[in-house]
């Protein structure tokens, strides 16, 4: 999948602190540093909307255009007030468009396991992948499917199907979603401990009395 760069007017920060900082995110603007290609880091602010609605379409390759100046920068990391809502900072490295990167995409499992007619639960066991790919042919994310996934299966990361020229970065070896009936196995073992409880309260009751009687 190609990523096409989208354009961001930005503005170098003239002042440092977080009152400065401050007054940005106020006035609809988000602090930022450029960074990488062995150049010198730029402290630089941009418009918010912009911002947050290239990156509610994930879009991780961007083209930031400052002082009439353009270079391709991609999003390393989005830092977020402490609700989770806003972003307050972003972090912008430096990359060019034949280059190689690694980056961190999201797993998104497809479909319902046939092994669930026969009581089996789906368990996706990791959330995302490391993966070195072109710059330009960075995913969304990696669909897995699991439709046909039966009970006692397990998917690791090296069976996962990636798009053409990207790397698996993570260990091949690790899992990534199973199927299995352990869950439905342990709430029948909680069950049957729930039910153990009374019985030991009531024997309790009963050498209560016994010791009264005796006295």
């Amino acid at each position: 999948m190609t990523e096409e760069a989208i354009v961001l007017k930005a503005e170098r920060k003239q002042q440092a602190g977080t009152r400065v900082s401050r007054k940005l995110r106020l006035a609809g603007r988000v602090p930022a540093i450029i960074y990488g290609h062995q150049q010198e880091p730029e402290s630089v602010h941009l418009d918010y909307h912009d911002l947050a609605l290239e990156l509610q379409h994930h879009h991780r390759l961007l083209a930031v255009e400052l002082a009439g100046q353009r270079q391709q920068v991609l999003v390393k990391e989005v830092q977020y007030d402490h609700l989770g809502d806003k972003i307050i900072h972003v972090d912008l490295a430096r990359v060019r468009l034949d280059e190689r990167v690694e980056v961190t995409v999201a797993l998104e499992l497809k479909g319902t396991p046939a092994g669930a007619a026969e009581g089996g639960v789906l368990e996706q066991l990791l959330g995302e992948i490391e993966l070195e790919c072109l710059v330009t042919s960075i995913p969304e994310s990696i669909r897995v499917p699991v439709a046909a996934m039966q009970v006692g299966d397990l998917l690791t990361a090296g069976q996962l199907v990636l798009p053409e020229g990207a790397k698996l970065i993570t260990d091949p070896e690790t899992p990534v979603v199973s199927v299995s009936v352990m869950a439905a196995e342990e709430v029948a073992e909680e069950a049957v401990e729930g039910e153990a409880e009374p019985e030991v309260i009531a024997r309790k009751a009963e050498e209560d009395e016994s010791a009264k009687t005796e006295d």
